[in-house]
């Protein structure tokens, strides 16, 4: 019966043996292929926002690449019932952290800035994109809020954006962040990238760690201004490993 009991112990234990074995397989063949398929998705969705525009003028889409080559120089507007200053201010403050190679700073004076931040109430919306923002009195003012960005092949000029206060914490929060970071650079938005707030059918309301990389991608001295798409593949796979090293 102890010979038998034996015997029994040593198969459950070969076969434990065995299935860790088969399992610490399964984690080293799958993870890679994981790994690969993840940056494929960020590079896709590098390339989804930060090619073309969500409101292109004239449905004109500009197919090179964007963004400050100068500090950013934001000025905020608080023109809300409430106020959402320091709100606005924080997160503003934070992405000198959060985005290697941006520098921003707030300004005190709205001549001084080149990123201008107007807070609304919705009833203000409207009238504050035609007048402010586009400075045509039949502009279009479309969605819950809205960025214009200025810009040539050799970066963006100048941002200003429309964010609406009281509509919730969470539309004030997602409008915040999506339209400063848009503003910045990524001024294109895909309904397929779920993991991001540059889609508006998405109930993101925070800076996602793949928004953090897609911006410290676009950030990297590597990508110039003016770029094309065809341009910077090569090297966005170098690109995408130095930011995930930055962004935890």
């Amino acid at each position: 019966m102890f010979e038998r009991l034996q015997v029994m112990a040593s198969r459950i234990w070969v076969m434990l043996a065995y299935g860790a074995l088969l399992l610490s397989l399964s984690v080293f063949t799958t993870a890679p292929a994981n790994s690969a398929a993840r940056d494929a998705e960020i590079i896709r969705g590098f390339n989804l926002t930060v090619f073309g525009a969500e409101y292109a003028p004239f449905g004109v889409q500009s197919r090179y690449i964007r963004k400050y080559q100068r500090p950013v120089r934001f000025y905020i507007h608080n023109l809300s019932r409430v106020n959402r200053t320091g709100a606005a201010r924080r997160f503003i403050q934070s992405l000198n952290r959060s985005i290697k190679g941006l520098k921003t700073q707030i300004v005190s004076s709205p001549s001084s800035a080149n990123f201008n931040v107007y807070i609304v109430d919705r009833k203000d919306y409207v009238k504050t994109v035609r007048n402010k923002i586009y400075r045509r009195k039949n502009a279009s003012a479309p969605g819950k809020c809205l960025v214009r960005s200025v810009f040539s092949r050799r970066g963006i000029i100048r941002s200003d954006a429309a964010i609406v206060s009281d509509g919730g914490e969470a539309l004030f929060r997602r409008c915040l962040i999506e339209e400063i970071l848009q503003g910045l650079g990524p001024l294109n938005e895909h309904r397929s990238l779920t993991r991001s707030v540059f889609n508006d059918s998405s109930k993101q309301t925070s800076f996602t760690r793949f928004d953090r990389l897609i911006l410290n991608m676009l950030y990297d001295p590597r990508i110039k201004n003016g770029a094309s798409l065809e341009k910077v593949q090569k090297i966005l796979p170098a690109v995408l490993r130095t930011a995930k090293k930055r962004v935890r």
